[in-house]
């Protein structure tokens, strides 16, 4: 008998996974937890009830942004002006609700719109006249941080209400046990639910499906999280509102992703440009559709961080939400040559800096230290992420 013991052959398969690329979130998971342990060691404060929450509402705006950012790298290119464009839309806003008197519901629509048009005429550059989206983007950030500094005016920043719709986003908390326990175990149950029902069409089908014990494992850790994340908030405010509209948006984004033929189309064109227009995909269209994805979930990215301040200033435009928002997707796991990610590495990405930041913040460590942290987290997010590309088994990969 030459076969090799379990023990060595699960490290064979691991390693195997490693080198394509196949752990999933682990690696991120992992760091996270490290994290966490750390800083709860050097400061008993950090996972504290009040310290979590304001975490919670802390990686939405930048999390809405890095969503955005993951369906232009999925295609393998990059948006450079999502920061410029989430200033804007916050200023936008602002201007019009405080300057013109605008209703603030209508005015959250026009920045929004505002986003997605810029989005739409970004796309449209880069797949008609095939200008660089490199390019393209940094031009679009240029101009579009100078239109926010215009409509800033002379004091560069515009302070609105502090009880109206936008002030709320990142204000409002859900602290009812009925409402944020039920939630939770509605969350878990319609995962179970959904789980089982693809389980069952693709074994009707002939096709590979996950072991029901593999689905209900899943299901137990999904309510672990689901209801300690409860129990944490609901010792400090609650629920809040900002959370369970990005978890929404993480959630719409994925299943747009993973179960749609746009989808497929995405992922299909980060895999080959010229493979994919073979299969049939509309590559113009697609191209110009994940830009216009990245400038309207950049627009609410910005009316999120303005409403953090309940103020927009050139703050809200800086390059470091840019930064931040592409280093969230992917050191959560997205692939910077394409084909290959998720919209929940966003969410990953963002708790990682987040939570240095946070971190950082506590102990009082100089803003110059969490910026090479994070610099140092993002490249070796990066070279995992290009030994992976390099193996043959990633390269074989359809």
């Amino acid at each position: 008998m030459n076969k090799k013991p379990r023990l060595v052959a699960g490290a064979d398969a691991v390693r195997r996974r490693v080198r394509e690329g196949g752990l999933g979130p682990a690696p991120v998971l992992l760091a996270l937890a490290v994290i966490w342990v750390v800083f709860q060691c050097l400061n008993e404060r950090f996972l504290s009830p009040r310290n979590l929450s304001v975490l919670s509402v802390d990686i939405v705006g930048t999390g809405m942004v890095a969503v955005g950012i993951v369906f232009v790298l999925l295609i393998g290119e990059i948006d450079l002006s999502v920061g410029a464009l989430a200033g804007l839309a916050g200023a936008m806003f602002a201007a019009l609700n405080v300057n013109v008197g605008m209703a603030e519901w209508l005015a959250v629509i026009l920045a929004v719109i505002c986003g997605t048009a810029i989005g739409a005429l970004h796309g449209f550059l880069f797949a008609k006249f095939h200008v660089p989206a490199f390019v393209v983007t940094l031009a679009g950030l240029l101009a579009w941080s100078g239109l926010m500094i215009l409509l800033l005016g002379p004091d560069s920043t515009i302070h609105f209400s502090e009880d109206g719709l936008v002030a709320a986003l990142t204000s409002r908390y859900y602290s009812a046990p009925g409402f944020t326990y039920g939630l939770a175990a509605l969350c878990t149950a319609a995962y179970l639910l959904v789980s089982l029902r693809d389980r069952g069409r693709r074994a009707a089908a002939g096709m590979p499906c996950r072991p029901v014990g593999g689905i209900w494992a899943r299901t137990a850790l999904l309510a672990v999280v689901a209801f300690s994340t409860v129990a944490v908030l609901d010792r400090f405010e609650g629920l809040p509102l900002a959370l369970l509209i990005f978890l929404g948006v993480l959630v719409a984004s994925d299943l747009l992703l993973r179960r749609t033929r746009y989808g497929r189309q995405v992922l299909a064109l980060g895999g080959g440009v010229e493979a994919a227009r073979r299969a049939g995909v509309d590559v113009t269209l697609v191209r110009v559709s994940v830009f216009m994805v990245a400038g309207t979930l950049a627009a609410f990215g910005g009316l999120f961080v303005a409403s953090r301040f309940t103020s927009a200033s050139q703050v809200s435009g800086t390059g470091m939400l840019l930064i931040n928002a592409v280093a969230a997707a992917v050191i959560g796991g997205t692939s910077l040559f394409g084909g290959r990610g998720s919209t929940w590495s966003a969410l990953l990405g963002v708790l990682v800096i987040q939570s240095i930041a946070s971190g950082m913040a506590l102990l009082g460590v100089e803003t110059a230290v969490q910026f090479m942290i994070t610099g140092g987290v993002l490249i070796t997010a990066v070279i995992i992420d290009s030994l992976a590309r390099s193996t043959p088994a990633s390269r074989e990969r359809p």
